[in-house]
């Protein structure tokens, strides 16, 4: 439903914008209570916002680890899969999450690719046909000078063509 609608809306608007505001508007990420706050216009820069409020904070009144966790985990599959385009398959496989203090302040997390990176991915899928990218984030305060959690993302890209016969057997 999603990826149809995004296929509308490119008509009108840019991939970034779309990616941005679909982010905000979508139920399942609202509820985690992060904001997309920037989007690059080549989709290889997210910026997240964790902000503290009633809606996700906990007993002891810092973020409540669940809350940092689901505003970080669709973001880099999703800017894979617009990145790469119809030709990839690209799934979360792992992810986890190491808390390192609590989150009294609003939490802030930057998803960033490089062109090398693409391409280093796109080469190596066309070499091996799938393989498990892992990316490493941390969620800060505002200034990254406090580190509240690190996250490791496990994602596995394939080319579809390969991915679709695997299937089959």
């Amino acid at each position: 439903m999603y990826a149809t609608l995004s296929n509308i809306l490119k008509k009108f608007f840019k991939e970034s914008t779309i990616f941005r505001y679909g982010f905000n508007v979508a139920p399942m990420y609202r509820r985690s209570t992060g904001k997309v706050k920037y989007v690059s216009d080549d989709l290889l820069k997210v910026h997240v916002k964790i902000p503290l409020s009633i809606k996700n904070r906990n007993y002891v009144g810092s973020i409540f680890g669940g809350s940092l966790f689901s505003a970080t985990d669709p973001i880099f599959m999703i800017q894979l899969i617009n990145i790469l385009g119809k030709e990839y398959v690209v799934w979360d496989k792992n992810a986890t999450i190491k808390f390192k203090r609590p989150a009294f302040e609003d939490a802030h997390v930057d998803f960033v690719f490089t062109q090398e990176e693409i391409d280093k991915i796109k080469e190596r899928v066309e070499n091996e046909n799938e393989i498990d990218l892992v990316k490493e984030i941390k969620i800060t305060n505002k200034e990254a000078s406090k580190v509240f959690a690190e996250v490791s993302k496990t994602i596995y890209i394939a080319d579809k063509k390969y991915y679709k016969r695997k299937r089959k057997k």
